[in-house]
Order: C-alpha cells, then structure tokens, then sequence
C-alpha cells in the first residue's frame, strides 16, 4: 500500500519522520513516496500544491501530511500562500469528514488547563465538515457606496453536503456510546436552520442515537464547563475549526491530537491539528504524538490494519505512562527521544 508523505512546512518533516518509524515497526506492508507542499513547494515549484504532490496524494491509498505555514510567504497572493494545500487537497480528493478525536491520556491531567475531576471526562470524537462553509463559499474585497473597503465570505451548505456528513456523525456516534450532538447556530443563521433540519430528518434513519442540537456558542462553554457530556460533535467547517482546537487544549495539549480527512470511501488526509510552529522548527522540541496517533488512525480507517493501529495507540499511552514528557507536556525529551520512547513501548 502506497502512502504519500507531505511533511511540509516547519516542524512538519520532525514529526512525520517519528510517525514512519513507528509505522516500520507495525507493519511491513506500506511503501512510501514524499513529495513538497506548502510554503517548502512554493519555495521550490512557485505553488504551494504542486501537480506532482496532487497526483501523488490522488495515487496514494492514504496521505500522511505534517502542517503547512511559513511567514515568510505571509504577503504573497491568499492562492499561493502555504495553507492553500491543504485546501486544495480537501477539495481535489473530495475530504468532506475530518474526525477529529479528544480524549485526555489520564497520566496528562495534570497538563490540562481544566481541574483534573473535569479533564479526565474527555472522551468524544468531533466531526468536522470541510468543503464547505465560508472557507470554500464566494468571498472578495469590495468599496461600499460611502467608499469604505469591505470584505466579504459566504457560508453555504446545501442540504446533499448537511445529509452526508451527518450520516459520519451517526455511524460514528453507533460505534461509539450511542449519542450525537449536532453543533449549529440556528437561531440567527439560515444555513444552521438547513443543518439542523437535515439533521432531524436523518436521525429517523438511525433510532438506536440519541440526538440533540446546541448552539456553538454554548458548546463552546460546556466542553469547559462539563465536556464528559459529549460523545459525539458533529457541526460545520467554521464551528468545528474552532471547536476542535478548544477540545485539543482541554485534553492537555494541542500537540496530542490527531485527525482525519476522508472521503466517501474512507480514503483520507491524515494530520496531527497542531501547526508548522516555526518558531521552534529545527530544534527537536515538537511533540510527535500527535502525528503518531494519527498514523494509527490511518492504519485503522483507509488501510484496514486495526490490530496494528491498536498497537501503537497502547504504545502511546504506556510511553505516557512512563513518564516520557515533550516540552509542551512539561517535560524536556525531544521529538527523537518522544519517538524513541513509543518505539520502545511497542
């Protein structure tokens, strides 16, 4: 099985070079092709999405990506700048679901901003939209008719894009405890109205999921007031972006999380949620668990090797166990040493 490597921009290439030793161990199964993306494939190519690095992720059976920013190409064209691969991806290979996934390592309470009695509840999975919303909907700078600059993003959804990432929410709410929370802001937005009656209407075909609705506001609020009452999130590109990233430093640190883009035959974009972190780019202090865990969910949701992502997930938490602490942990080991240390767990 072929897997595209995009390591990247910034610490990118450290923790994806952790996470391919780590899969070496598990399985003998995989080969694996790099190619540039981001602000190192507009340095190189002039594009931050190269057609070579498009056709590889298109041939690939999975991509495991490492994070996308430079400032450096902070003033170029918004099509040329790092993040746009990453958006390009999502919307050339159809990623419409990332599976976002919280849930706090007990041996990192401490490392939670939350009290420990309300960290240690975290355990849901967010399903996050993303080829929509006003990430993808029309947007522009214009002059008003007074003469003032304005800018402009368009949120759209119609409702085939609500139907079919709320059905990831369901089947994956039935895998889970049973229970599914749908994220929107209807009572001022007429695109969260459509969402929330998709989302009804759906819910007849799956009677064995409890449902309920709340405003992003007010999650917002709960998953730090009481965040063990989620199992489940499913919500809109915008809300999710947002939501996922308040989960990650809820479970103690956003360099822990994982995530999954996929399509509609589980092929996906595998990325730890953190960024290119520049500013400690070079000097081995970035915590690889992050894309680690995310390898393990590769393995289990586009290539079939659930033992194995098993493995390194059990790895992970007895690496923890054993006291193995990046920086942002608290700790001093370094990204080596933190991939040193689930090597030898596993």
């Amino acid at each position: 099985m072929l897997i595209a490597l995009l390591p990247g921009d910034g610490i990118g290439p450290e923790v994806v070079e952790q996470a391919v030793r780590v899969l070496n161990v598990v399985t003998d199964k995989l080969t694996y092709e790099s190619a540039p993306v981001g602000g190192a494939a507009y340095k190189a190519q002039g594009h931050p999405l190269p057609a070579a690095t498009l056709d590889l992720a298109k041939r690939a059976d999975a991509i495991l990506f490492g994070a996308v920013g430079d400032p450096d190409c902070d003033k170029l064209e918004r099509h040329l700048r790092p993040e746009q691969a990453i958006l390009g991806l999502r919307k050339e290979l159809a990623l419409f679901a990332n599976l976002r996934p919280a849930k706090l390592f007990p041996e990192l309470a401490d490392a939670s901003a939350l009290r420990p009695e309300v960290a240690t509840q975290i355990d849901m999975v967010i399903v996050r939209e993303l080829n929509g919303d006003v990430y993808f909907g029309e947007k522009g700078m214009r002059t008003t008719a007074s003469g003032l600059r304005e800018g402009y993003d368009i949120m759209s959804y119609d409702e085939a894009e609500v139907r079919r990432i709320a059905r990831v929410g369901f089947e994956t709410a039935q895998a889970r405890g049973g229970k599914l929370c749908s994220v929107d802001k209807a009572n001022v937005l007429e695109t969260s109205q459509l969402w929330r009656d998709v989302v009804i209407e759906m819910s007849a075909d799956f009677p064995d999921v409890e449902l309920s609705h709340m405003y992003v506001d007010n999650c917002a609020m709960q998953l730090v007031r009481n965040p063990g009452q989620f199992d489940v999130i499913v919500t809109g590109n915008l809300f999710g972006d947002i939501l996922s990233d308040q989960a990650s430093m809820c479970a103690g640190s956003i360099g822990m999380l994982p995530s999954a883009s996929l399509d509609d035959q589980q092929k996906g974009l595998y990325e730890p949620i953190h960024g290119s972190a520049p500013d400690i780019a070079g000097q081995g202090k970035a915590n690889p668990l992050a894309t680690i865990l995310s390898a393990a969910m590769m393995l289990r949701y586009s290539l079939g090797l659930p033992d194995e992502a098993d493995r390194i997930e059990a790895a992970v938490a007895k690496a923890l166990a054993g006291g193995a602490r990046s920086p942002d942990l608290g700790g001093t080991m370094t990204t080596a040493q933190m991939g040193d240390a689930v090597l030898a767990a596993l």
